[in-house]
């Protein structure tokens, strides 16, 4: 059967393992394929027609009820952690403290994954920017971003995936990973400092040990596997509310990601966030 732009479809090739969107229709020669991008994943794929079936409401809330129940649980976790050292600081200062946290620049090439990240960067009371800039134009773009913005922390993301197991060292043989890599340089020759600005880059798949040799301090994917969309909040949030003066602890800021090791990596890295003494009356 024909499907359409924003179809939820699953790959029957795949046993039918993660859900997409229909993002184009593509016809060669009478045959049609689909580009498809993850609905909770950060992955991009094709399939032909006769591999796509179209994915029924219950098996869409099946398999998006246990990624929500965790990021969920781990949205209450930092909400929960930051009013532990609210609690404790007001006991060691005679005047209530109060705090600036890092502020996030997030590019992302997907819009409806931008929003939701941007919704959960509010929850956790962190100033974000967002701008939707397809992966191939990151590189171009990244540095007039960072200029108007001034970020402590950036994100560089969308969707990638790799086109052949075979050969994970071929920066080609990924969707989207070298426009993440030259966004990467470019930010990093517009800031070189790891620890002035904090980086975050990749998607689904995406070759870690380029990501980090480009310098990034954060990268996905170890493994080569499938991150949530909201992995890279996770990150920041962690980033952004660790003291200047301490460097996050990454084994924490990997436990308090959706995927975890396999899927997220990086560097040791300052914290940006900054307290202050008394908090303001008026």
């Amino acid at each position: 059967m024909p499907f359409k732009v924003n179809d939820i479809v699953v790959r029957k090739s795949h046993g039918f393992d993660l859900l997409f969107k229909v993002i184009d229709v593509i016809e060669n020669r009478g045959t049609k394929h689909y580009l498809l991008h993850g609905l909770n994943m950060r992955i991009v794929a094709d399939a032909p027609e006769d591999d796509l079936m179209l994915a029924s409401l219950t098996r869409i809330n099946e398999y998006d009820e246990p990624y929500q129940r965790k990021a969920n649980y781990l949205i209450k976790k930092i909400a929960q952690s930051k009013d532990l050292k609210k609690s404790s600081m007001m006991r060691s200062n005679r005047s209530e403290p109060y705090g600036k946290p890092g502020t996030v620049l997030h590019i992302d090439g997907d819009e409806g994954y931008l929003n939701i990240c941007l919704d959960a960067y509010k929850k956790a009371n962190i100033e974000a920017h967002g701008e939707i800039v397809d992966e191939k134009e990151q590189p171009d773009k990244v540095v007039s971003l960072l200029s108007k913005y001034r970020p402590d922390i950036l994100v560089l993301t969308g969707h990638d995936g790799v086109k052949n197991s075979r050969n994970y060292s071929d920066i080609n043989n990924y969707r989207n990973s070298k426009y993440f890599v030259e966004a990467v340089k470019n930010a990093r020759n517009y800031e070189p400092s790891l620890d002035d600005l904090v980086i975050f880059a990749g998607a689904c798949q995406s070759n870690y040990e380029a990501l980090i040799s480009s310098g990034a301090n954060y990268a996905s994917s170890p493994e080569r596997v499938l991150i949530h969309c909201l992995d890279p909040v996770l990150v920041c949030e962690k980033v952004a509310y660790s003291h200047i003066n301490e460097i996050v602890k990454i084994e924490e800021l990997i436990e308090n990601t959706i995927t975890g090791a396999p899927g997220i990596g990086g560097l040791q890295t300052m914290g940006k966030f900054r307290y202050g003494v008394p908090k303001a009356k008026f």
